[in-house]
């Protein structure tokens, strides 16, 4: 699905899966509807790149964060802009509470850190939890993939590439993590795009082990999301595309060698 003309900065599934949100580096963000990958409808308003999006737990709201150093909030269904809330810097991450009466949101500017983990030793990319919240996935510049306990952030796993990660999510159903990456975009030369070599990778997250790959993308992938049932995943990339795929059946019968 072409629904940007720049790189894709997030992606984002509903709490039911029927809808699938996508923001990138054009101003723009959009709904679509999972099972087909047909387009909802856009949501028109922001003057900078947008980084991030997220939707409320009975899919009446939407936030939005950009660089245009505003958060703004959307009626779902018919694209109105119902919230615009300014801040001083650029947001980065925004999301709901559980009730959807709070939104939350970060900007470049820090607030005071109360716990840190240092494991990784370039820039994170992303930061993803699991379904139930208790365990959440960076994804790093340093080539790794990294688990760790949401409440004391210890570090629990570590998935390994050759490439920069953009993005990470864990499978709500399978001990399953999907990573995506590759060179940053002033890297890509234009023989490294050649029908669409660009891969998601999946590893174990109990072995730590690589056991599938998918193609696709004609430039590297910059985030990476599984449907809430777990029996598909999308991916956004920085070729402006959202690619959804889903799961061959002997994919839930897979079991990884110990």
């Amino acid at each position: 699905m072409l629904g940007h003309e720049r790189s894709i900065t997030q992606i984002k599934y509903n709490r039911e899966g029927d809808l699938l949100f996508s923001v990138a580096k054009d101003t723009v963000a959009n709904a679509w509807y999972s099972v087909n990958g047909e387009r909802l409808g856009t949501y028109n308003g922001h003057t900078g790149a947008v980084w991030c999006v997220d939707c409320d737990w009975d899919t009446k709201n939407v936030l939005t964060g950009s660089a245009d150093n505003s958060c703004r909030l959307w009626d779902c269904e018919t694209g109105k802009q119902l919230a615009l809330l300014n801040t001083n810097s650029a947001v980065r991450t925004c999301g709901f509470d559980f009730s959807g009466n709070i939104i939350m949101f970060s900007t470049d500017k820090q607030m005071e850190i109360l716990k840190k983990a240092k494991e990784h030793t370039k820039q994170i990319n992303d930061i993803q939890t699991s379904v139930d919240l208790t365990m959440f996935i960076s994804a790093s510049k340093d080539n790794t993939a990294k688990l760790f306990d949401s409440t004391s952030l210890d570090h629990i796993k570590t998935f390994k590439t050759e490439r920069p990660v953009n993005s990470a999510a864990i499978s709500p159903i399978m001990d399953h993590v999907v990573m995506g990456g590759g060179q940053e975009a002033m890297e890509v030369t234009t023989t490294s795009t050649r029908i669409g070599k660009f891969e998601a990778r999946f590893f174990h997250a109990a072995y730590e082990e690589e056991f599938g790959r998918v193609k696709g993308h004609f430039g590297p992938i910059n985030c990476v999301a599984f449907h809430p049932d777990g029996k598909s995943y999308s991916s956004g990339g920085e070729d402006g595309y959202v690619r959804i795929h889903y799961f061959d059946p002997q994919y839930f019968d897979f079991e990884l060698e110990a």
